[in-house]
């Protein structure tokens, strides 16, 4: 089995991290594209322009099924990707986990990017899954690119920035964009409110990385034998992890599976 993963940085690490859980013996195919991030900026067509070029190079080592490890590039490119790659390959988006946390029933918040927070697709998906639950939309300014960059200093100070934009009563924080999930318990940290239950956060990871095996009809096995390879692709040209993504716990376990051949 080979599962590819693509993003213009690292952000892909927390899905990658999941699927290497669930089926340790999956290849796996890194697609990032140094060359042309930040994503985030660009126009949707020019975003869709390097999205196709990264799933691409992706697709031409033969995966099995393609995951988007993106939330802008989800929004932007997904059903052009699907046009062009399926029914051979499944592709797979990542989706704010704003269902789940609805599920919970108590006030909770959105970290995502500034492009993200307030759009008209966060909107629709608040519409559709939030059920009148109170959602409050924060707007993470520099957090994806101090995480991209394991910037601790700025890191620090965009959790902190938006911890303070976040109510007080939240029980629930989603995160709305796949690099916030390699910082994780930092974010808990920083919202936690004394005398206030345990905060729940809500990332995209693990229901990606189960859907895609679902998409190529394949279960769960974490007790497979850890032999999946590890092929890294930056912006179609082999090569090895970026040095950040070793910053993380995601990307030092990465680190030890053997390139394939």
């Amino acid at each position: 089995m080979k599962i590819a993963l693509m993003d213009s940085g690292i952000g892909l690490l927390a899905a990658t991290a999941a699927v290497r859980r669930l089926r340790p013996d999956a290849d796996l195919v890194l697609s990032l594209d140094p060359d042309g991030m930040p994503w985030g900026p660009r126009t949707t067509e020019d975003l869709t322009e390097r999205a196709v070029a990264v799933a691409e190079a992706a697709a031409a080592h033969r995966p099995d099924a393609l995951i988007i490890g993106c939330n802008t590039a989800t929004v932007h490119a997904l059903t052009t990707l699907r046009a062009l790659l399926e029914p051979g390959i499944p592709v797979i988006g990542t989706v704010p986990a704003i269902k789940p946390a609805a599920a919970g029933g108590g006030p909770f918040a959105i970290w995502a990017t500034p492009a993200t927070t307030g759009s008209p697709y966060q909107r629709g998906l608040i519409r559709d899954f939030a059920d009148g639950v109170p959602v409050t939309e924060v707007p993470c300014h520099g957090l994806a690119e101090a995480v991209e960059h394991a910037d601790e200093a700025a890191i620090t100070a965009a959790v902190a920035a938006a911890a303070a934009l976040t109510p007080d009563d939240v029980t629930t924080v989603v995160l709305g964009c796949t690099h916030y999930e390699l910082v994780a318990e930092r974010i808990r940290t920083a919202v936690q409110r004394p005398g206030r239950p345990p905060l729940v956060l809500h990332g995209s990871a693990g229901a990606v990385a189960a859907q895609a095996l679902r998409r190529i009809g394949e279960l769960p096995a974490p007790e497979a034998a850890a032999d999946g390879t590890l092929t890294v692709l930056l912006s179609g040209r082999e090569g090895a992890l970026p040095t950040p993504a070793l910053a993380y716990e995601e990307g030092r376990q990465l680190q030890a599976i053997s390139p394939a051949r």
